[in-house]
């Protein structure tokens, strides 16, 4: 599996929040999200972020946050609806992934010993993300981004 390493902006972002364990129930709320900003005509040129903020080795699944995110422009006025935040860019390792729970699943297994023989460090303050750019019915495919120092 090949990796890009690229350094990746600030973005302003509007985003919805679930707490509980990681698993079917994040992409309810990543389709909520999706919802949302088709409403307000915002998913024509769209980046999407997908953000489990909490580690299960370490936070008890009922506590663990996902967040589905939207990058929005520093004037968009958010609503009640959705949170607003800032993504804090920083070096990522980019990989390619097919969106489908299978590649993603075997990423990850692929992922971790690729930046370890690489010599790259994960940096632990930021959470490990997946990007989405555009529908996905005509780009079947994420970005997994793994912040590395």
């Amino acid at each position: 599996m090949r990796f890009k390493t690229e350094t990746v902006p600030n973005y302003r972002i509007a985003y919805m929040r679930r707490v509980g364990p990681y698993g079917p129930a994040n992409v309810e709320v990543m389709e909520k999200l999706k919802k949302w900003a088709k409403e307000r005509c915002l998913l024509e040129s769209v980046i999407l972020f997908a953000i489990p903020q909490d580690k299960p080795e370490t936070t008890l699944p009922e506590n663990c946050r996902f967040d589905a995110c939207i990058v929005i422009s520093n004037d968009y006025q958010v609503d009640n609806l959705v949170n607003e935040g800032e993504l804090s860019g920083g070096k990522y390792i980019i990989y390619e992934v097919k969106h489908t729970a299978e590649d993603i699943q075997k990423a990850y297994s692929y992922i971790f010993p690729s930046l370890q023989s690489n010599r790259y460090k994960i940096d632990d303050n930021k959470p490990i993300m997946e990007k989405y750019i555009g529908d996905m019915v005509t780009n079947p495919y994420c970005e997994i981004c793994v912040p590395v120092k």
